[in-house]
């Protein structure tokens, strides 16, 4: 009992440290006569640990009841595209792979994932988006790259 206590304990603090997004758009899919519709949704990051990458994930959002009250699960599929929208700066080290996202797509098992790895011999970072589950995962991704100026230095810790 004790090991189910602390791991729904760690999904509880996880998701209090959840990241937001900005939603920039939405477009219905399905039609619900109570609730809301359907609807994929674009939604912009701007990464916490390099100034001038955003990140913009689409994804798909269940509505219905479910989805009104937040007990849907979404869909596992989405997609990334990353961009450097301003000068890259990096003003501390950064991991050569970190979790810079993540985001609850269900009541608490299922979670939407961006995380970002370093590829020094081509100066440039590498975003991947994907979704977890604590007992299953999917192994749809997608996959986006911001090639880094060489002037500028990526310091790694």
């Amino acid at each position: 009992m004790q090991p189910l206590y602390f791991a729904l304990a760690a999904l509880i603090a996880a998701s209090a440290t959840t990241a937001r997004a900005e939603e920039i758009g939405s477009v219905d899919t399905v039609f619900k006569f109570i609730g809301p519709d359907h609807k994929i949704v674009v939604e912009a990051y701007d990464d916490p640990g390099v100034q001038g990458v955003t990140c913009y994930v689409s994804r798909a959002k269940t509505g219905g009841l479910k989805g009104a009250f937040g007990l849907a699960e979404d869909k596992s599929e989405a997609s990334i595209a990353c961009r450097q929208v301003g000068p890259i700066a990096i003003a501390k080290p950064i991991r050569a792979q970190e979790e810079i996202f993540s985001e609850r797509t269900s009541l608490i098992f299922k979670r939407l994932r961006i995380v970002r790895m370093v590829d020094p011999a081509r100066h440039s970072l590498v975003y991947l988006t994907y979704s977890d589950r604590v007992i299953e995962g999917s192994p749809q991704n997608s996959v986006a790259v911001v090639s880094v100026d060489r002037a500028t230095a990526i310091p790694l810790r």
